[in-house]
């Protein structure tokens, strides 16, 4: 995005991917606003979210906003007009200084900028950096320095939450590896000393543990989709009535009473287009939570939907509500990330937030409340989508 005028006392400000130029002024030649940031700037940087700081081809500081404030703690009257290395005095994870190693003025001239990088501001606080060198003409001096500044939290979440994907599926498969292995060498060493119903309890057993772990595989394959966005939705009609009385089949086969369950469909519905695979997954999860963490019974209501924009029948809603204790309001806002567990621990509590994923991934939406019995409800609705080829 390009914003013409919008300039440090001339030349151009690279910003992220936007981009703001002007025709130059004369060199040395600001009028300062309220940020300390001259005022022919077409944008106000104080509404960057990341600190922006801009040095002039002497090397001191010009432009110094709010957000550049806040992250350095340095206020922007003692920043105006010093030189940059001391306004900034970073250092690199080795301890080395950063303006010095990289020489932006007196370095090679064909170089543009830094690409970000972890730096560490004086008593150890780490900040994201970039940088770019703005010349008037490509291998001329620099003319502007500009610096972007940005904290390093999210990045901080983001690491924390991988490391605790990390731990939790070297949890997960520790112990249904150990079993597989305990039960194959056992099988393996003494294979003559067991009775064939002992010997079938065994591979039973070790299929189960298989079964469990390339369940978590494929859930760690789905969370990887979804966070790259690559989640592929393979869209065919589905019959969501005839899903819903399928799992509710196989849960009673399992050994739930059949009154445990009420399936009230509203009708017709309209023709879907979906992924039967993963709405099968949604359907799957949203009943195994009701069933294991709900009381009572387990109520799913099917019906037609109105769009975003107001027209029926552009949509399905499946509601799938249980009598038990439900989710505490405090954690409802949580109820789709990983992890999540509530009050009962087991599994991996990715099931929602893949749950979640895939919804989005057609299209649709999910939410969760209080049902009419006072259990967990969760709501979620898939658009027709309709391939373009039959529209």
């Amino acid at each position: 995005m390009t914003h013409s005028g919008a300039h440090c006392a001339g030349g151009e400000v690279g910003y992220g991917d936007m981009t703001v130029t002007s025709r130059p002024t004369q060199p040395q030649e600001f009028h300062l606003g309220p940020s300390g940031c001259p005022e022919a700037l077409g944008i106000d940087p104080d509404d960057l979210p990341d600190g922006l700081v801009v040095a002039d081809e002497t090397g001191r500081v010009v432009c110094f906003n709010r957000a550049a404030v806040r992250i350095t703690a340095v206020a922007r009257a003692d920043a105006i007009g010093r030189p940059l290395e001391r306004v900034l005095p970073l250092e690199d994870l080795k301890g080395r200084r950063w303006w010095t190693l990289t020489d932006p003025y007196g370095g090679l001239a064909t170089r543009v900028g830094q690409p970000e990088r972890n730096l560490l501001l004086p008593g150890g606080r780490e900040v994201l950096v970039s940088a770019r060198y703005v010349r008037d003409v490509p291998t001329g001096p620099v003319r502007r320095l500009v610096v972007s500044l940005r904290g390093t939290e999210a990045r901080r979440r983001s690491e924390r939450s991988n490391a605790e994907l990390i731990a939790t599926v070297a949890h997960e498969l520790r112990s249904p590896l150990t079993s597989v292995k305990g039960f194959t060498a056992t099988l393996l060493a003494k294979w003559e000393r067991f009775t064939d119903d002992q010997k079938r309890l065994m591979l039973e057993t070790v299929d189960a543990d298989a079964n469990r772990v390339t369940r978590l595989i494929a859930e760690l394959l789905d969370i990887s989709r979804i966070d790259s966005g690559r989640l592929e939705v393979r869209r065919q009609p589905v019959d969501l009535a005839a899903a819903v009385r399928r799992h509710v089949e196989a849960h009673v086969a399992a050994g739930q009473t059949p009154d445990r369950f009420r399936v009230d469909v509203t009708g017709p519905l309209p023709d879907l287009w979906a992924d039967p695979d993963k709405v099968d997954q949604v359907l799957g999860n949203l009943l195994e939570n009701a069933v294991r963490h709900g009381e009572g019974t387990v109520t799913i209501d099917i019906a037609p939907s109105p769009s975003a924009g107001g027209q029926s029948g552009t949509g399905t809603a499946v509601t799938v509500s249980d009598e038990g204790p439900g989710i505490p309001e405090e954690s409802m806002g949580r109820v789709f990330t990983r992890f999540w567990r509530g009050s009962k621990r087991g599994g991996t509590g990715l099931g929602l937030y893949i749950v979640k994923g895939i919804v989005e991934a057609h299209g649709g939406t999910i939410t969760v409340g209080r049902g009419p019995g006072g259990g967990a409800q969760f709501r979620f609705i898939l658009p027709v989508g309709t391939p373009a080829h039959l529209l």
